[in-house]
């Protein structure tokens, strides 16, 4: 079979049903492809030639008998072609089940190891910045604050408003069946200050700041920007990780307080449209929540602030390389960073409990 011209796409595409039709009929080991008319071959006719040499029954290390006349500058295409189709069709190597859970728990096992050193790392940084307050980078602090919170500002005011608003609605339906539809204010209060205000922070916090972190950090690892600094002598945990930590740990609390205000005011209006005035759902609330409701909050939006921030650094810190390394760092934070709020989340809801707030 003789071959000429350009072998390029257009060109494989007009000879394809041809060719594969002759090499079938032909069977295996009777037909030989001369290439050296071919005036010009790409990517596609390499894969073109290699696909027909494989549809004739010839191996690779046969290929030489199969295609003749080739060029020096298409011989190249021809093996990577080959070698490209080879590692295709090769099969996957079969793992049993204990080893794939083995390996996986090896990994996790890692994983956990290198996210507990860097945890330390992070506490002795953060204890000698305590110490010596000067060594913080303020400017860059007040910057990452900036942007974790005032930027987020909207969002979180959207969702808290939005929650607030929805509960109160759904809860008014039953307490309609007692004449009790002020309760409400109750609820929306306790379960904002409480649970929700500090939950929808911190989920909010770690799909924007959390991402973020991991992002920036990711992105200045594979462009060995970190490396970098460890040559210039300075600490990358105390000049990239520590003004991250610290800001996110003083926003997360301002933030949830307003989170707490919008909630409450979603529900508020659901209590105005039931012919209530603005007073009673007022007094509802300020005679239902404690000052201690409203600091136990805190305390957990403080440790959420604190484990959203570790978290997106930490995992930035960790980026391998490749193209999609830094996609994966964020993917890795942002469910890491919600992991650990719903763990703690729980654990503080236990505390509360037995300690009776």
């Amino acid at each position: 079979m003789l071959f000429s011209g350009r072998l390029d796409a257009p060109g494989v595409a007009r000879l394809w049903d041809t060719a594969v039709k002759t090499v079938k009929k032909a069977g295996q080991g009777k037909i030989r492809i001369d290439l050296e008319s071919v005036d010009y071959m790409d990517m596609a006719g390499a894969t073109f030639i290699s696909y027909l040499s494989r549809l004739s029954g010839r191996t690779p290390t046969e290929q030489s008998d199969f295609v003749t006349g080739v060029k020096k500058e298409f011989a190249p295409l021809l093996e990577l072609a080959q070698k490209s189709k080879n590692e295709a069709l090769a099969p996957p190597p079969k793992v049993s089940y204990i080893e794939k859970t083995g390996e996986d728990l090896v990994t996790f096992l890692e994983d956990a190891k290198m996210f507990i050193t860097m945890v330390g790392e992070i506490t002795v940084a953060l204890f000698s910045c305590l110490k010596n307050p000067s060594r913080v980078r303020w400017a860059d602090t007040w910057m990452v604050a900036e942007r974790s919170g005032v930027n987020a500002l909207p969002i979180v005011a959207l969702i808290s408003f939005i929650v607030g608003l929805v509960m109160a609605f759904q809860a008014a339906i039953p307490m309609r069946m007692f004449g009790a539809e002020i309760y409400v204010a109750n609820l929306i209060g306790i379960a904002m200050i409480r649970e929700l205000g500090p939950l929808m922070t911190a989920i909010v916090l770690a799909g924007r700041s959390a991402s973020a972190f991991a992002a920036e950090i990711g992105t200045m690892k594979i462009n060995e920007e970190i490396d970098a600094l460890t040559v210039m002598g300075m600490e990358p945990v105390r000049f990239l990780i520590v003004p991250r930590v610290i800001a996110a740990t003083l926003i997360t609390p301002l933030l949830t307080v307003f989170s707490n205000f919008v909630g409450i005011l979603g529900g508020m209006v659901v209590i105005l449209s039931l012919g209530y005035p603005p007073i009673a759902y007022y007094n509802q609330v300020v005679g239902f929540v404690s000052w201690e409701d409203l600091a136990g909050g805190l305390v957990k939006c403080f440790v959420f602030g604190l484990l959203i921030a570790a978290t997106g650094c930490i995992r930035g810190y960790q980026t391998l390389r490749g193209p999609s390394a830094v996609g994966d760092a964020t993917t890795r934070a942002v469910v890491s960073s919600i992991i650990l709020v719903a763990v703690f989340d729980g654990i503080f809801s236990i505390i509360f409990f037995y300690l009776g707030i």
